[in-house]
C-alpha cells in the first residue's frame, strides 16, 4: 500500500482541479448526477440500517460505501470540487478563472441535485407501491429527520442558521479529508480506508452535508415531512452549503497547498 508523500499529493490536488475546471459541459453534469443518485442511495440505506438494528453507529459505519464508490468511479460531489478547483486557480493554471471555477461549482450543484432527486423519487415510489401505501418506518424516521433539520433549525433564528453553517464546515472538512485520503496512495484497499474514516465520522456525528441533503430533504417531504422547499432551502440547504464551501476550503484545500505546494522558505538557525 504505497503511500504517497503530502507534497506529491497535492500537487494531485491541483491538477484534478485543472481536470475538472476543463471538462465538458456533458461530462460534468453526467457524473455529477451519477454522484448525487448514489450518495442518495448511501444514505437511505444507512438510515435503513440504522432504523432496523437500532444503532446509528452501524448505520454511520456503513455510509462510507456509496462515497467510496462514487469517488472510485471519478464521479463528482460539489463538496469535492468545492476543495479542489479552487486551487488551480490559486496556482495561476490556464484558463481556470473566476469563472471557470464557478461554472464548475454550478455544473455540479444541478448534477447533483437531479440525481440525488431522482433516487428520493425511486426510493419513494418502491417504499409506498406507487404511493399507493404507508412508506413504514423509514419514511416515518425520514420524516422526523427532515423536520427537525429545518424547522428545528428555524425556532432557534439566527442561532440555528449559523448552526447549519458551522456544521456544513465540520462535515466538509471530513469529507474533504476522505477525498484527500483518496489521493495518498496508489492501493485500491488502501484509498478505501482513507476515505473510510473521515467520511464515517461526519454521519455519525450529524454534521450538515448539502447533496445528502438534496436527496434527504425532498425525499422527506414526498414522505409526509411537515415543511417547505423554502423552509429547505433556508433553513438547510443555503447555510450548508456556504459551510461546505468554506469548511472545505479553508480547513482543507488552503492549509496544504499553502504548506506544501506554495511553501515558506525554510528557517535558518544560527
Amino acid at each position: 500500500m504505497a503511500y504517497i508523500e503530502p507534497s506529491e499529493f497535492v500537487t494531485k490536488m491541483v491538477d484534478a482541479g485543472e481536470q475538472k475546471a476543463y471538462m465538458s459541459t456533458k461530462d460534468t453534469l453526467v457524473r455529477a448526477f451519477m454522484a448525487g443518485a448514489i450518495l442518495g442511495l448511501a444514505a437511505v440505506f444507512a438510515i435503513t440500517v440504522a432504523t432496523k438494528t437500532g444503532s446509528p453507529l452501524v448505520g454511520a459505519l456503513l455510509f462510507p460505501v456509496g462515497f467510496i464508490m462514487l469517488y472510485l468511479m471519478k464521479f463528482d460531489l460539489l463538496t469535492g470540487v468545492f476543495t479542489l478547483v479552487p486551487l488551480a486557480m490559486l496556482d495561476k493554471r490556464p484558463g481556470v478563472t473566476p469563472g471557470a471555477v464557478l461554472r464548475n461549482w454550478g455544473l455540479v450543484f444541478i448534477g447533483n441535485f437531479a440525481g440525488a432527486l431522482t433516487t428520493a423519487f425511486m426510493m419513494s415510489f418502491i417504499l409506498t407501491y406507487g404511493y399507493s401505501t404507508d412508506g413504514g418506518a423509514i419514511a416515518a424516521k425520514v420524516s422526523t429527520i427532515g423536520e427537525s433539520r429545518t424547522l428545528g433549525y428555524q425556532s432557534h433564528g439566527a442561532s440555528g442558521w449559523f448552526t447549519i453553517f458551522i456544521r456544513g464546515m465540520l462535515c466538509n472538512w471530513m469529507v474533504s479529508m476522505g477525498v484527500v485520503g483518496a489521493m495518498i496512495s496508489t492501493s485500491a484497499g488502501a484509498k478505501m480506508a482513507a476515505m473510510w474514516m473521515p467520511v464515517m465520522l461526519f454521519f455519525y456525528m450529524g454534521f450538515e452535508h448539502s447533496i445528502v441533503n438534496m436527496f434527504l430533504f425532498p425525499f422527506s417531504m414526498i414522505m409526509g415531512g411537515e415543511f417547505t422547499f423554502v423552509d429547505y432551502l433556508v433553513w438547510n440547504e443555503i447555510p450548508t452549503v456556504l459551510g461546505n464551501l468554506a469548511g472545505g476550503l479553508l480547513l482543507v484545500g488552503l492549509p496544504l497547498y499553502i504548506t506544501h505546494v506554495r511553501t515558506s522558505a525554510s528557517r535558518k538557525l544560527a
